[in-house]
């Protein structure tokens, strides 16, 4: 990509500001996921799969017998949230029939990226164990960076996990993270050119050939398509998928709808 010298990458990852009403978004998010959280039954929160507060899991388990296993992996720029404002997008897939894995993870500054793609692995691993049959992972934005990194040829999971894996969509994923070496979110980030070239999925080699769908909002920030279309154009087992009149905020929506196009992307077989 060719960009002039004073080409502002902080505005080019800037999203709240170009969606109205931004800020009601993520109180909204909670609320609702606590509502669903509190109705579901079968359920184990709090898992942990790590040393520290912040490395625990939510399990959401089908009423009936699991299909599989779905993985949720939040965003917020590998700097904000936790799984506790994302458990009502586990509504589409239970009703499907599979049960549901959402990770918290620990963030940046207190972390690096490459810490955070360890501790997603370990999270994953220890699900599985949990949950019997093939899984599908889907993550937003940083979350889209993650469950990209899961299938790379470095990927930290088991291989018999990584064998389970079935397909990814990432949604409004991150896959050459190199541009956010120039924003000042690389103060927290401290991201040197080894650690982006080793976190960008689109930099590296799939480690199986699974479907794997870069699902973007058309009403997203430009930067946002163009790093999915990278991945589509770095692996020839993705494709990228535009999903007209979403933004950044509203693209993740379809999962609570078993029947809405990104729930049946990432369920269908």
């Amino acid at each position: 990509m060719t960009t002039s010298p004073d080409f502002d990458w902080n505005d080019a990852y800037e999203n709240g500001a170009y969606i109205e009403d931004a800020q009601s978004y993520p109180a909204r998010w909670a609320d609702e996921a606590l509502e669903f959280r509190s109705g579901w039954i079968k359920k184990d929160i709090d898992i942990i799969y790590g040393d520290t507060d912040r490395q625990r899991l939510d399990l959401f388990h089908s009423e009936d017998k699991s299909k599989g296993l779905m993985v949720f992996v939040h965003g917020g720029y590998w700097r904000r949230f936790d799984k506790s404002y994302w458990s009502h997008l586990a509504r589409g897939a239970l009703r499907s029939g599979w049960s549901v894995c959402l990770p918290s993870y620990e963030l940046a500054p207190d972390v690096r990226i490459p810490q955070i793609t360890a501790q997603i692995g370990t999270a994953l691993n220890k699900a599985a164990r949990r949950v019997e049959g093939p899984i599908r992972l889907s993550g937003h934005s940083a979350g889209g960076h993650l469950v990209s990194r899961m299938i790379c040829e470095d990927t930290p999971l088991n291989p018999e996990v990584l064998e389970r894996i079935e397909k990814v969509v990432s949604i409004s994923g991150l896959h050459d993270l190199r541009p956010l070496m120039k924003t000042s979110m690389n103060d927290d980030f401290l991201l040197t050119e080894a650690d982006a070239v080793k976190e960008s999925a689109a930099l590296q080699k799939p480690a199986k050939d699974c479907p794997v769908t870069a699902w973007v909002g058309g009403d997203e920030r430009p930067e946002f398509i163009r790093q999915s279309q990278l991945l589509a154009e770095a692996w020839d087992n993705a494709k990228v998928f535009v999903d007209e009149g979403k933004h950044h905020f509203d693209v993740i929506e379809g999962l609570i709808d078993p029947a809405s196009p990104l729930a049946s992307e990432l369920l269908s077989q």
